[in-house]
């Protein structure tokens, strides 16, 4: 008897998610073979990070006229939740295109390929959000209570990210030109979402649009939000919820259906 698509895609789901250790174990050794022999490892990244923040921060606080105070934490939160975005995204998008020799040689779940990206990318997102409560202290001011908010909201950042990244897998795993694709369209984005500026710079008109119905807007909410003493509203909760569910929804249905198909696409 045929099993369907959704059960072959939940089973493998599940039995990676089973192999957290394994997921553990790839993902750390990512990221150390990716800096081995270097004095800082990926603090390197952080060090990056935390210059182009400061750059930026000087130089559009004063083309916005914002206070310090205010925009430099808005600022270092949003590049650093956008960028372990964007990276999650792109990684995705070849996460089995780049686990091909693993793929066609060891009978592991697909799905933990997804989960070792990810994983890695929580690792350096951990060495990045140093810099937050450096820019704090730099600008005097508080983390409140509210911050704790920020966890659940990661969480469900998390979900949303891991459908994203299984959908794209597949596609580009069929596909070749969607990588690019993609990265074009998260510049745009990047640009149009309150990430180098913040919704109060907008007219009442335009804000609408852009943050009211931009749902990348909602899910950096979730998290950045609270990390800025104020709690999400109602409509971040919501639409980050309405997003996972069809998300994982569509993503559950089209990994079923061409799960046995990739590593004949790789």
């Amino acid at each position: 008897m045929q099993k369907s698509p959704t059960f072959v895609a939940i089973r493998d789901i599940a039995a990676a998610a089973r192999r957290y250790s394994l997921v553990g174990m790839l993902g750390w050794q990512d990221v150390r073979q990716r800096y081995r022999r270097s004095a800082l490892g990926p603090f390197w990244l952080t060090i990056s990070m935390g210059v182009m923040i400061g750059t930026i921060g000087v130089v559009f606080g004063q083309i916005f006229q914002t206070a310090m105070k205010e925009y430099l934490p808005f600022l270092a939160a949003g590049m650093i939740l956008w960028n372990f975005m964007s990276v999650v995204v792109m990684e995705g998008c070849t996460g089995f295109i780049a686990a091909e020799g693993i793929i066609k040689q060891l009978p592991i779940p697909l799905f933990v390929h997804i989960l070792r990206m990810m994983w890695r990318n929580v690792l350096i997102l951990l060495h990045n959000i140093v810099i937050f409560p450096l820019v704090l202290l730099a600008v005097g001011r508080p983390l409140g209570w509210e911050a704790l908010i920020a966890i659940p909201g990661f969480v469900l950042l998390a979900i949303n990210l891991a459908w994203g990244a299984l959908l794209l897998g597949v596609l580009c795993a069929r596909y070749r030109d969607l990588p690019q694709i993609v990265g074009s369209a998260l510049q745009v984005v990047y640009y149009l979402t309150p990430i180098m500026w913040m919704p109060g710079h907008l007219s009442q008109r335009a804000g609408a649009y852009l943050v009211d119905f931009n749902p990348i807007y909602h899910l950096i909410s979730i998290v950045r939000s609270p990390l800025l003493n104020a709690m999400p509203t109602a409509t971040d909760w919501w639409v980050s919820l309405a997003l996972a569910v069809l998300g994982w929804f569509v993503a559950i249905a089209l990994y079923g259906r061409y799960k046995r198909r990739i590593a004949y696409w790789l």
